[in-house]
Parts: C-alpha cells; structure tokens; sequence
C-alpha cells in the first residue's frame, strides 16, 4: 500500500504540472480572448432562407413526404411497418 504511494504522489504531480501547461498554452494562444462573439455572430447571420447550399433540392429530403424506394426495398415501395419515412 505504502508503496504504490511513491509511484501515485509523483504520477499526479506531474499530471497536475501538465494540465497547468496546457491551459497556459490556451491562455497564450488566445484562445478565452472573446468567448461572446460567435454567440452573436450566429445570431446576427443574415442569410436569406434558401440561399444556402442545398436550397436547388427542396422537396428530395427524408421529410418531404415522398414515398420512393428507400434502402435495399429496390422497386416495391414502402414494405409494412415502415410508413412514410421510406
């Protein structure tokens, strides 16, 4: 028992030195400097609806209600149980 302590006391020693030094690091790359902008950068986006990426494939989604074959059903539709998801 007593002996384990000699290896466990210097172990969290060093483990404690080594979270100091990495949290220095955060502090001197800058990386607390402004922790409310991006909070208001999401907020004060102004991007029109549909004007992103994926805007030309409305109605193609999993939520689009349509009824198409999905995965490993080939050309049979929605099998029982699954509704409208597929």
């Amino acid at each position: 028992m007593e002996s384990s302590l000699y290896l466990l006391i210097p172990l969290s020693v060093a483990f404690v030195f080594l979270i100091g030094w990495v949290f220095w690091r955060a502090l001197q790359s800058g990386q607390f400097d402004d922790l409310e902008r991006p909070a208001h950068d999401i907020l004060m986006d102004d991007d029109k609806p549909g004007s992103g990426p994926d805007s030309g494939s409305q109605g193609s989604g999993p939520d689009s209600g349509s009824q198409g074959s999905g995965p490993g059903l080939g050309s049979q539709g929605s099998g029982p149980g699954l509704g409208s998801r597929w």
